[in-house]
């Protein structure tokens, strides 16, 4: 996800206050751009814990298992 983007999320966000609103495209567009950013996050959390073991009280390290799709 691009900074631009972000910004644009953002300005979305700011105009969806104001008394005008966004118009029909503009929700669309924000929709569009909320989802990406969403997937964006999903997809950097699992990256992060497919690197991730686990150490139990016996000093064991524990690789994780990965989830069945």
């Amino acid at each position: 996800m691009t900074d631009e983007k972000i910004q644009r999320i953002n300005e979305l966000a700011r105009k969806s206050k104001t008394p005008e609103g966004l118009t029909e495209s503009e929700k669309a567009e924000q929709l569009k751009l909320r989802n990406e950013y969403r997937q964006s996050i999903v997809s950097n959390l699992s990256s992060q814990l497919d690197h991730c073991s686990i150490v139990d009280e016996k000093g064991n390290v524990i690789k994780k298992v990965k989830k069945k799709s």
